[in-house]
């Protein structure tokens, strides 16, 4: 089934939650679909990204070094995705008691068909808003402790609805993200500090992709240069924090 935007992406995350579930992992289930790992793994992170509770939890071990598996929830909305795509035309007669996973799944879809040039993309709750003469600031709990604070305007903070209690997407770019050390007092102007346990990092020509792990399985990506992955010292399990300017978010809703 389509998104919005009319590129049929759903049905095909649909198929590789399908896939992991089925094999236990994601390199598994990448080689069953014909995808790359890391298709399979940006795409596992971004749904993990959006979703709250997540639909796949990590636990390490298993004959593989480690196991992907899906939740409940996860579970819940593959089936109630299949019995939308196996009904779409019979539902509107009947769907009272339907309607509970089928509005979870629509948010879902809108979520997931969502495309932006932006690496990151974290889902939260409002917690605060404050407001200034131009500005206002806005901030959201990512998960239990991790908070991201955006500067947007006046007009967009109305535009939006954004109040207490409201559900909102923080977006900003890999590039826009500086890393440190969690145990380093870095100075920096930066007003979000994320912190968490590195997951991943790719090595390529010219820079280094880093993935920091947070908690509720929630991932943030950074490029940092060569030269800094040396110097950093980054590797997987490394604490590291990850800071982002204010003024790099960018916040959408439903």
């Amino acid at each position: 089934m389509s998104g919005n935007n009319g590129v049929d992406l759903t049905a095909e995350r649909v198929e590789l939650l399908e896939a992991i579930d089925e094999r236990g992992s994601i390199s598994a289930a990448a080689k069953a679909l014909g995808i790359s790992y890391r298709s399979a793994w940006d795409a596992v992170n971004r749904i993990n990204n959006l979703v709250d509770p997540p639909l796949l939890i990590r636990r390490p071990g298993g004959s593989q070094g480690g196991e992907t598996l899906l939740t409940e929830q996860g579970k819940n909305m593959i089936e109630a995705f299949r019995r939308m795509e196996a009904e779409y035309r019979r539902v509107l007669a009947g769907m009272s008691r339907e309607m509970a996973d089928l509005d979870q799944l629509q948010q879902l879809m809108r979520r997931l068909a969502m495309r932006t040039s932006a690496r990151n993309q974290l889902r939260g709750t409002v917690i605060e808003t404050r407001t200034g003469p131009v500005n206002a600031e806005v901030t959201l709990a990512i998960n239990r402790d991790a908070r991201l604070t955006a500067t947007i305007t006046r007009e967009s903070l109305v535009e939006m609805g954004l109040t207490e209690g409201r559900d909102a997407y923080a977006l900003f770019k890999a590039s826009s993200v500086i890393v440190a050390p969690a145990n380093e007092c870095l100075r920096s102007s930066a007003r979000n500090r994320l912190c968490g346990l590195v997951s991943r990092v790719h090595t390529g020509q010219i820079g280094s992709e880093v993935v920091i792990e947070m908690e509720g399985d929630k991932h943030i990506a950074a490029i940092v240069t060569k030269e800094s992955e040396q110097a950093l010292g980054l590797r997987k399990g490394m604490a590291l924090c990850a800071l982002i300017k204010a003024s790099h978010v960018i916040l959408g809703v439903d």
